[in-house]
C-alpha cells in the first residue's frame, strides 16, 4: 500500500509510533497548513527529526498530539503553550498508570 493510500485509509486512525511522516504527510493527516505545524513546532507540542524544515520528519504519535492541541484549543480555549503543558502531562500520568498497572500485575 502507498503512503498516499495509508495516510488516507488512516486519517482518522492511530498511527505507530515507529512510522515517520514529512511535514506534507502531518499537514495531510492532521488538516493543517504548515504554517500552523511551524507554530506547533515552536511551542512545543510536536518535535522534528531533523534541523532543515523542508527535511523534518514526525513521529507516528505527533498526529495524535497535533489532534489533542487542536481539541484543547477548540473545546477549552487553551493556548498553544498551555495545550503543550496539558499534552505533557496528560503523557505523563498515561506513563504512570502503564506502571502501576505492570506493578499490580
Amino acid at each position: 500500500m502507498a503512503k498516499g493510500d495509508l495516510l488516507k485509509l488512516l486519517s482518522g486512525e492511530i498511527f505507530e509510533e515507529e512510522v515517520e511522516l514529512s511535514l506534507a504527510d502531518l499537514c495531510r493527516a492532521c488538516q493543517l497548513p504548515a504554517e500552523r505545524v511551524f507554530e506547533l513546532v515552536e511551542q512545543g507540542v510536536i518535535e522534528p527529526i531533523g534541523r532543515d524544515p523542508a527535511r523534518w520528519r514526525f513521529q507516528g504519535i505527533s498526529v495524535r498530539r497535533v489532534r489533542c492541541a487542536q481539541r484543547l484549543e477548540q473545546d477549552l480555549g487553551v493556548n498553544v503553550a498551555g495545550a503543550a503543558l496539558a499534552i505533557e502531562l496528560l503523557e505523563e500520568l498515561e506513563r504512570l498508570h502503564a506502571r502501576l498497572h505492570r506493578l499490580e500485575n
